[in-house]
């Protein structure tokens, strides 16, 4: 996989781009678990959708999805000077200069959602990041990120209480770090909180460290417009996150996520089973359900 990976990180974009669009086709073209998932998903989302809605959503999606994932392999492969001029243009630049130059420290969040492998080279431009690294399962696969990630001026730290430490004294001394919140979490790191219409599991880990280090929190998403070109999107998310009240934090937070979702929902990643833990320990994902 790692040689296979290089030689298609080698290939023009736009090849890349065109191959994802024909994987999209496929999979709508049959009961995919992609195109299953997505589905459900949507539907839970955005219940307010009719059929047509939501067929057109749908097959939208699946196109998005293959194009992140393709253009990641792409992004992991090239340079920074490449992947960052890749991005055309840059909205809200001035919260995340504002929060860098305030030193109280600095949370990105970033969902699973358009290009967000591009936010890595764009952040470095600015500082050193420091970042959770969870190895992939896949050895050869692992070596190919790894290899992506160590050519930045990112800092790496393991995705365990080590890492958290690594982070909260980071963000002490007025860093910055790189969380994607919209995960899974495992049980002993989420409470539930309402995220897309679900009573859902949901991470704690950006709520506790921004209050207890009452830091600057961002979000950060690279959208690709109509042209397959890519824009930097960033806010200044609410304060409410740096609240001491758990709960509270954690759902103005995925309020949050939702607002910067629905700015282009069919480019974030639905095909990832979020609402396996919902309140009541239903399971969404069983043909009865929906």
């Amino acid at each position: 996989m790692y040689f296979l990976f290089k030689v298609v990180s080698l290939l023009p974009l736009c090849v890349l781009q065109l191959i994802a669009s024909w994987i999209a086709i496929l999979l709508n073209s049959y009961n995919s678990s992609m195109k299953r998932v997505s589905s459900i998903n949507l539907k839970l989302a955005y219940p307010e959708l009719n059929i047509e809605q939501h067929q057109a959503l749908l097959k939208t999606t699946l196109k998005s999805q293959c194009l992140t994932y393709i253009e990641s392999i792409k992004i992991w492969g090239m340079p920074q000077k490449y992947n960052v001029g890749l991005i055309k243009n840059t909205f809200g630049e001035q919260h995340l200069t504002e929060a860098l130059n305030n030193k109280k420290g600095v949370i990105v969040v970033i969902a699973h959602f358009g290009c967000w492998e591009l936010l890595n080279a764009w952040l470095n431009l600015y500082t050193a990041p420091m970042i959770m690294y969870k190895p992939n399962k896949h050895k050869s696969v692992d070596r190919f990120i790894l290899e992506a990630r160590q050519r930045l001026n990112a800092t790496l730290v393991p995705t365990d209480e080590n890492g958290v430490r690594a982070i909260f004294k980071h963000l002490k001394q007025g860093g910055l770090t790189v969380i994607l919140p919209d995960h899974l979490p495992k049980a002993s790191g989420g409470i539930y909180s309402e995220f897309f219409g679900q009573k859902t599991l949901s991470t704690t880990l950006v709520s506790k460290l921004a209050s207890k280090t009452q830091c600057n929190v961002i979000g950060l998403s690279c959208i690709r417009d109509q042209k397959s070109e890519f824009n930097v999107h960033c806010l200044r998310l609410s304060d409410n996150i740096l609240s001491k009240d758990l709960q509270n934090s954690v759902d103005c937070l995925n309020q949050n996520l939702e607002e910067m979702i629905n700015v282009s929902p069919e480019q974030y990643i639905w095909s990832y089973k979020r609402f396996r833990k919902v309140d009541g320990n239903k399971n969404l994902y069983t043909s009865s359900t929906i």
